[in-house]
């Protein structure tokens, strides 16, 4: 007979028992190290708003199931945006805070978010719809699940909520040339003119993975992240030891980073992960205000990448149209709800039907929108 156990802490869980029921999950961020670094260098805890609440099963003392869960007493870094929700069952009186999570923090990157065997799983769902009721919590939010899991929600009756995503796909190319060709000659044109800039701005790049990221590797980056947020007027999400934790253990994330370089000196970086068919592309920082110093290092780089590594996708992330401009393809994402009481239920399942059309209608001209010749879109 299995058991429910909540753990507070990732490392309270047996890295090795993690990795026997994690084998079939190919997402860099559902590992073991991915989350330990998330926690252990208090990028994620109570005081950031996420306090890891894991809902564990266990058969005779084995681990058979995994869901990552947090209390969350903010919706910040979540990326699907609730703040409505939350103001409406204020107005009635309510707290919509703690709210239970299932995502991985600050990560808008689709994969597994319950790992075990399919009755495992239907375990889970009912465990945590349970513990809710229990604890007269008043919601639970699962973020940019993969297909399986979607389809597992679905059955449990949970509200699925549309967003719209872009993503690069690989048709094969053989070098960026080659992907130009699937553009109108406009399109050719601003790309080829954009790469023009950088070149002539004599800024080149260099490319650092895994096993070759040294300190000195994460203190440039980490300095240029931390001016995005310094740019805005915000506390960067990640600390600086999550980077160090990151290459610790069994070093299953696959981190690649991406270094612009002029004079000698990094003036721009971005941060993304891998696996097996896509890159994903989580951060970026620079010194420098150079037009299209973005575009190169955070997408065109990415895509040359994935051309030369046989990536067949290449996810740089939520939001932004001008992505599209870029050989950046829409495509439907998804998160899922469970409100424990019927008033707030049915209020959201309304919003929710009455989003969808307008997501839908968003995706439409995104596809109209796009510079794609019509043979080669998908």
């Amino acid at each position: 007979m299995s058991s429910l156990i909540i753990r507070n802490s990732i490392k309270d869980i047996s890295e090795d028992d993690f990795l026997k029921i994690n084998k079939r999950a190919n997402s860099p961020f559902s590992q073991y190290n991915y989350l330990h670094a998330l926690e252990a260098s208090k990028s994620v805890s109570p005081e950031s708003g996420w306090e890891p609440h894991h809902f564990l099963k266990e058969n005779d003392g084995k681990l058979i199931g995994f869901m990552p869960v947090y209390k969350k007493y903010n919706s910040n870094g979540e990326f699907v945006f609730d703040y409505s929700w939350s103001h409406a069952l204020q107005q009635a009186g309510r707290s919509y805070y703690p709210k239970l999570l299932t995502a991985i923090p600050y990560t808008p990157c689709k994969g597994e978010r319950l790992l075990g065997n399919n009755n495992v799983k239907d375990e889970l769902v009912n465990d945590i719809k349970d513990y809710m009721a229990n604890k007269a919590i008043e919601s639970w939010h699962i973020l940019f699940p993969d297909k399986k899991t979607k389809s597992l929600l679905r059955d449990h009756g949970l509200i699925e909520r549309f967003g719209c995503r872009f993503v690069w796909k690989n048709r094969s190319y053989k070098d960026f040339n080659d992907f130009l060709n699937i553009f109108t000659s406009r399109q050719r044109k601003t790309i080829r003119a954009e790469r023009r800039k950088i070149l002539q701005s004599d800024i080149t790049f260099k490319i650092v993975e895994q096993d070759s990221i040294s300190r000195d590797d994460w203190d440039i980056f980490y300095s240029l992240y931390c001016q995005t947020y310094i740019d805005r007027w915000q506390r960067p999400y990640l600390t600086r030891s999550f980077f160090d934790l990151l290459l610790s253990g069994k070093k299953t994330s696959q981190p690649v980073l991406f270094f612009a370089i002029q004079d000698n000196e990094v003036i721009g970086s971005s941060l993304c992960f891998k696996n097996s068919n896509t890159l994903y592309g989580r951060h970026w920082g620079s010194s420098k205000n150079i037009d299209c110093l973005h575009f190169e290092t955070c997408y065109y780089q990415g895509i040359e990448y994935c051309i030369k590594n046989n990536l067949d996708y290449f996810d740089p992330g939520v939001q932004g149209e001008h992505k599209i401009r870029r050989g950046f393809e829409p495509e439907l994402s998804s998160s899922f709800h469970y409100l424990l009481k019927k008033d707030l239920r049915n209020a959201i399942n309304e919003f929710c039907l009455k989003e969808k059309y307008g997501i839908l209608e968003y995706k439409d001209s995104c596809d109209k929108y796009t510079p794609i010749k019509k043979e080669y879109r998908i």
